[in-house]
């Protein structure tokens, strides 16, 4: 489902930043090569990503879910002098494709891949992050926000993609029947009910949560 006529998304992009060339390069290869090039983050949300990161600062960001690595670049955009982002994907057919995109881009001393289960990898990270972006098995949403939220500093961010789901997160017939939707409902309604954050759910592209540690 997408959320804005076509010509209203061109325009939006049109009147934002452009992607680094690299990006670009990226984009091109992943709908050529990947399947399911909806995934990636693309140029409007991907221009939201750097916007944020650039605002923030992080010294540390974590992400769950790398994909082919576009919105990982997005967010190194705005990393702090000295500063590092750790992603994690459970899929490694991918890692060279991101690894190559990554040195290609110069972050290869800011971006560090893991491939492994974020359950199981997030327990193991010493780090205090200021920016956390959630985009993997959407059924996890709930239980990586568990995770994360004790090694997120104070004022720091978590960001949440597809927390619409295609339209279907207020359609009766896919929240009585289909689990990923009454996953994501239960998850929104968590985060907007936790009194250690300030959230916002935004309708940019599939729906982005942001949330804001107290």
């Amino acid at each position: 489902m997408e959320f804005l006529a076509e010509a209203l998304q061109a325009y939006c992009e049109l009147h934002s930043s452009e992607e680094p060339e690299v990006l670009k390069k990226l984009n091109r290869s992943t709908h050529a090569q990947v399947l399911q090039p909806r995934m990636l983050s693309g140029h409007l949300q991907g221009r939201f990503l750097a916007m944020i990161s650039a605002l923030v600062r992080p010294k540390y960001i974590l992400e769950i879910g790398t994909y082919t690595g576009y919105s990982a670049l997005c967010l190194a955009e705005g990393l702090a002098e000295g500063g590092k982002l750790i992603t994690i994907d459970v899929n490694p057919e991918l890692e060279d494709m991101v690894h190559h995109f990554v040195k290609e881009a110069g972050f290869e001393n800011k971006i560090q891949m893991i491939i492994g289960d974020a359950y199981q990898v997030i327990r193991t990270l010493p780090q205090t992050f200021d920016l956390v972006f959630i985009d993997a098995d959407k059924a996890s949403y709930s239980k990586y926000f568990d995770l994360v939220i004790d090694k997120l500093a104070p004022g720091g961010l978590i960001l949440a993609d597809n927390v619409l789901w295609s339209g279907k997160i207020i359609d009766e017939k896919s929240l009585a029947k289909d689990k990923d939707t009454q996953l994501l409902d239960a998850f929104n309604k968590k985060v907007q009910a936790d009194p250690r954050v300030e959230c916002m759910l935004l309708p940019l592209r599939d729906g982005m949560m942001l949330m804001r540690k107290k």
